[in-house]
């Protein structure tokens, strides 16, 4: 057996220590960063998932531990591997790894993104979670202005995903960032459109009663949006 292959299957084995860490745990913990970019580099796509949502006694994964040590470079190399489910895994005291490092304060923390330019004010918004959103935008309220890849900012995700309280929260920090266009052209109130709450998209045109009529680059306005997706009430 390769001897790379040996030590790593040791390095998997699920730890039976006090907090019951997993390796990769222990290897956060430490700050270890060639450590922890072994595991990332050395398991497959389904073994990795399994190993990253692994949580300790505590209910912390290994993002949640490198979060709540401040570990800027390994938060930035795990975020990678985590999807928005995966990095709302909840410890026992109720938080999660966003919400760790939101409570730091760590403007280089928050500014953490993924591949596509997802921040964790992006998750939190696209989650609806209300209190990680105020955390963060109380660190640094420019946060909201960050936009993703294809363009959309939190508010585009938080207003497609029904999240009222978290567009409030958002429009209150960032008023401007209502008339914000993604890629396709569209605003929040495009992205408000495609749901069901018409709490939300009266909130967003009374905060700019000229989005009714901005049109995406294939003309259509949020009204056209909603026509299409059957939404009646809006």
């Amino acid at each position: 057996m390769d001897s790379s292959v040996g030590r790593r299957k040791k390095m998997t084995k699920q730890l039976t220590g006090k907090r019951e860490d997993t390796p990769l745990h222990s290897a956060a913990r430490a700050g270890n960063l060639a450590v922890v970019n072994e595991f990332l580099s050395g398991n497959n796509e389904d073994n990795l998932k399994e190993l990253l949502c692994k949580q300790n006694q505590a209910g912390e994964t290994a993002l949640f531990v490198a979060s709540e040590y401040g570990y800027i470079d390994l938060v930035q190399e795990m975020i990678k591997y985590y999807d928005v489910a995966m990095a709302g895994i909840k410890a026992k005291n109720g938080y999660d790894a966003l919400h760790i490092a939101a409570k730091q304060g760590d403007e280089e923390l928050s500014l953490t993104v993924d591949f596509s330019n997802t921040t964790a004010l992006h998750t939190a918004a696209t989650q609806g979670r209300i209190e990680v959103v105020n955390l963060l935008l109380e660190a640094d309220k420019s946060l909201a202005l960050i936009a993703k890849s294809n363009g959309k900012t939190a508010l585009h995700s938080a207003a497609r995903n029904g999240h009222l309280e978290v567009v409030k929260a958002l429009l209150r920090k960032e008023p401007g960032i209502a008339t914000r266009t993604d890629k396709k052209g569209q605003t929040a109130l495009h992205m408000a459109a495609k749901g069901t709450s018409l709490e939300l998209v009266e909130e967003l045109l009374e905060h700019e009663p000229y989005l009714i009529s901005s049109v995406d680059t294939k003309s259509n306005t949020a009204l056209h949006i909603a026509a299409r997706k059957g939404r009646a009430q809006v």
